[in-house]
């Protein structure tokens, strides 16, 4: 049997920083790091089985490493509130779990952990280590003592025997504290050799030795090499004794004594008031909780009974008999962008029937209604299979994203853990790709997808009478809902791009670095890499001479804002470097990246979500399409490769100001009504107020003021931000903040009423009923608090604009269909809609897209909508 030894710091550190700090108890106590903890530890006990189980913790006094070196970890800042108050609750879950754990004031938890490695090994006994720490490395030792590490996340390892680092370093365990010392441990304070990385490291070793054979043989080495060495040695020397691990920490433990004897009372308490439901009953089945409770998890698994369905003409009947047919899907990859496993349909109880990926082309969706996770991804798939499933009764990670949008966690098996006592057949569900373990057996996936199907039928009665409570079903049913099917469709239809205009863009812009780089090697008469912000650092502010700004980690920042301010110390490179990033990364991501995203037919087909913006606003990726440019030329240019398919042209439409217009109508701010409702130029109008002149003696700076003004707002943009954009003092930026504010007062209330009532509520609420959850308005850090303010402020109008948008896109949607139009609708970008209208159909579809958009809802205010045509994306934008 294997000892499991578990660095507890590091592993509570990694699962801090790998789940989002708004995983909280409905009382505000953050719990990500518990819980990824808590994840890690029921996973490696259903894994290893272990014999044993020992923690070691670090202690908050000095070691004698701090002793040694002064410098060590002097660089580490404090940990945040929110992790430190969750290692005492690590701590407790450990104790409740009988498991033993040991800390050691001046000795550090690595210490302890390779005394008791030393120690088990010494008597025959199997160790684990299991560490986010590389110095364990050297720890390890066949046939008894290996290293799990762990690489990101929660459940992303590595285990590693003596031939596994020598794979991963190319030394061996027992050279890994000389390999560590030349390369330097940046998390430690403990730099390296300069020049000499991992590689180099590794071949030094692996030809003299270690440290002593290196320094002897120094002279053998390139002339740079051997200054640095030469130059260096005793920061290798130093920081090879502060690397080695001791293995004579003052432990006194019975090896024999390590087995978990959890108190299950203590642990179900805790479990309830962290609110770890189905994590807790997951841990109690790994720690051998008595037979009773083990009983209860084993009934809280969803494990269905599959019967493989190889001809779906037989089911179809049984099918449509069910007011709701249950559904999950499972890809060979992305899912709905690529090949499907299959298809599971619950009959009720643990039945699930299964629909292998080749035959769900068969299947006849008509007459039948669905509830799934995922299902916009199904949507799309069958689309692509010639098939349409049309009639949906909802999607259950869109209604775990609308009782909660701030949670960013809506896999099947997270919304389980979080809203019911129950779990999935599998232990480790990947979203998406819906895999048993690393293998792909047909059966094995088959149950995982069952298993989430029967998830499905659990989880939407519990999320729909959450939505019913809060007054969210109609947001739900009239709009995010149908949207799901509005996306499908739109991500199954693509938007058509020329790909040779494509490649001749890409061709122009790789041209163009090419000769930005040849001018800026000239300018500093050498070679060297544009990229790089080392070898940029040292012409800058070494050779050049330039006082640099900020300090990063790494050295002295050489960020845009920098280079701006440099400009004009040194134009002739400057300059044609910032051109150099600006173009370099759009041949990088719109270049290339849209050339790779080109499908065979000849479309682009991104991916639309609509759980990730807190605000309610769509997002895009595989490409990001929101984020083609539209503020430079260089950018603009790549619109001109999108085009409509033969016998069609592109319909531009988009909605004119809309964020200042739900400003004015939240607001009810008379003068931002009478500017509206009048037609006049509403930038000039404002610009008006704010300089107090006439219209007619507003200048094209106070109007790009006033403009930068209004929209800033929308963002909850203060002062200092205002003044940042408009390259002016703060001071200025307030005094013109002030004088909007006075000329349109009702704004300012409005906004300090929203950010009460969100204080008084918790949460922001829109005029379609979206709500927010807003827990950082009452955090005890202030700048979390200010930065939640302003969150506050614009939640309500960048809602609002969503939510408009979303009726529009739905609408135009039914409408078509509804008239039986060739036409449809390509692609969504923020506030604008694409569509591909055939020609003999411009004079019926324009108008009716603008009547559509116009009327999405009723403000005080008109919805005023820009239309233009084109037979390019740029044509149409003018």
């Amino acid at each position: 049997m294997t000892l499991l030894l578990l660095d507890g710091n590091s592993l509570t550190y990694r699962a801090f920083y790998a789940l989002p700090t708004d995983m909280a108890t409905a009382g505000g106590q953050i719990t990500n790091a518990v819980f990824g903890f808590t994840s890690m530890l029921t996973n490696l006990l259903r894994d290893h089985e272990p014999s044993g189980v020992f923690v070691a913790f670090d202690r908050p006094e000095p070691t004698f490493r701090h002793e040694a070196e002064p410098l060590y970890k002097a660089q580490r800042e404090r940990s945040p509130d929110e992790l430190r108050q969750q290692v005492g609750l690590v701590k407790e879950i450990l104790a409740a779990s009988g498991i033993t754990t040991v800390e050691r004031a001046g000795w550090e938890a690595d210490d302890v952990l390779a005394t008791v490695a030393t120690m088990a090994a010494d008597q025959g006994r199997d160790v684990i280590i299991v560490t986010g720490d590389r110095d364990t490395y050297q720890l390890v030792k066949d046939p008894h003592i290996r290293v799990l590490y762990n690489k990101r996340g929660v459940s992303d390892y590595d285990l590693y025997d003596e031939a596994g680092i020598l794979a991963r370093t190319g030394v061996t365990p027992e050279q890994y504290p000389d390999y560590a010392a030349l390369r330097g441990d940046p998390s430690d304070n403990l730099p390296g050799v300069p020049g000499v990385g991992e590689k180099t490291a590794a071949k030094l070793i692996t030809t003299y030795g270690g440290l002593d054979g290196i320094f002897a043989h120094v002279e053998d080495q390139t002339p740079k090499l051997r200054a640095s060495l030469a130059e260096h040695e005793t920061r290798a020397r130093t920081n090879r004794d502060l690397m080695v691990l001791r293995r004579d920490a003052p432990v006194e433990v019975d090896l024999d004594a390590l087995a978990p004897r959890p108190d299950v009372d203590a642990l179900r308490n805790l479990f309830e008031l962290l609110e770890f439901r189905a994590m807790g009953t997951r841990a109690l089945a790994a720690l051998g909780a008595p037979s009773g409770t083990a009983d209860e998890v084993v009934g809280a698994t969803l494990e269905p009974v599959v019967t493989i369905v190889d001809d779906p003409a037989t089911r179809q009947d049984a099918w449509r008999e069910r007011e709701v047919l249950d559904v999950a899907a499972s890809w060979v990859g992305e899912p709905g962008r690529s090949a499907l496993h299959g298809v599971a349909v619950s009959l009720g109880g643990d039945e699930v029937d299964w629909v292998p990926g080749g035959r769900v082309g068969e299947i006849d969706w008509s007459g039948i209604t669905v509830r799934g996770h995922q299902i916009k991804a199904l949507m799309r798939s069958v689309l692509d299979l010639g098939c349409a499933l049309m009639s949906l009764d909802a999607d259950v990670g869109v209604l775990g994203y609308l009782v909660d949008p701030a949670s960013g966690r809506y896999g099947i098996a997270d919304l389980l853990e979080r809203y019911s006592d129950r779990s999935l057949a599998t232990s480790a569900v990947p979203d998406g790709q819906l895999a048993l373990g690393d293998t792909d057996a047909t059966d094995g996936i088959a149950t995982a997808t069952a298993s989430a199907a029967l998830a499905v039928g659990v989880l939407a009665p519990v999320l729909r009478e959450r939505l019913d409570t809060i007054g969210m079903t109609a947001l739900h049913d009239e709009i995010e809902r149908p949207l799901v099917g509005v996306l499908a469709r739109m991500e199954h239809l693509g938007v058509g791009v020329d790909l040779d205009a494509l490649r001749r863009i890409n061709e122009d812009l790789t041209r163009r670095v090419g000769e930005l780089v040849a001018v800026l090697r000239e300018v500093v008469g050498r070679d060297f890499n544009p990229n790089s912000p080392t070898q940029l650092r040292e012409i800058l502010y070494t050779e050049r001479g330039l006082t640099p700004g900020k300090k990063t980690k790494t050295g002295f920042s050489t960020d845009a804002a920098t280079l701006e301010r440099l400009r004009d110390d040194w134009p002739e490179f400057i300059d044609p470097l910032l051109e150099f990033r600006e173009l370099d990364k759009l041949r990088g991501t719109y270049g290339e990246g849209l050339i790779a995203e080109v499908a065979a037919d000849g479309r682009i087909h991104a991916t639309f979500t609509q759980t990730v913006a807190r605000t309610g606003r769509l997002s895009s990726e595989h490409p990001n399409l929101h984020n083609i440019p539209v503020r430079t030329d260089q950018g603009r240019v790549f619109r001109e490769a999108f085009v409509p398919a033969p016998g069609t042209v592109l319909l531009v439409a988009d909605y004119n100001q809309i964020e200042l217009r739900c400003i004015a109508h939240l607001a009810q701010d008379p003068g931002l009504i009478a500017a509206f409702t009048s037609g006049e130029d509403l930038h000039r109008a404002t610009a008006a107020k704010v300089f107090a002149v006439d219209p007619g003696d507003v200048t094209l700076d106070m109007r790009s003021k006033a403009k930068m003004v209004s929209y800033g707002l929308a963002y909850g943009m203060e002062a200092f931000g205002l003044g940042q954009r408009l390259g002016i003092p703060t001071d200025e930026a307030s005094v013109i903040l002030d004088a909007y504010f006075a000329a349109f007062p009702n704004v300012k209330a409005y906004m300090e009423a929203t950010v009460a009532e969100a204080k008084d509520r918790g949460y922001t609420e829109t005029l379609f009923g979206r709500r927010r959850p807003m827990p950082e308005l009452r955090d005890p850090n202030f700048r979390v608090r200010q930065a939640a303010e302003r969150q506050a402020m614009n939640a309500a109008i960048q809602g609002l604009a969503a939510d408009i948008f979303k009726v529009a896109l739905v609408r135009i949607d039914e409408a078509l269909a509804d008239a039986g139009s060739r036409s449809r609708l390509v692609l969504q970008v923020h506030d604008e809609v694409v569509l591909e209208v055939f020609h003999d159909e411009r004079e019926t579809v324009g108008p009716m897209v603008v009547d559509i958009m116009k009327a999405a809802t009723s403000l005080s205010v008109p919805l005023e909508v820009n239309v233009a045509w084109g037979a390019t994306w740029a044509d149409a934008k003018g």
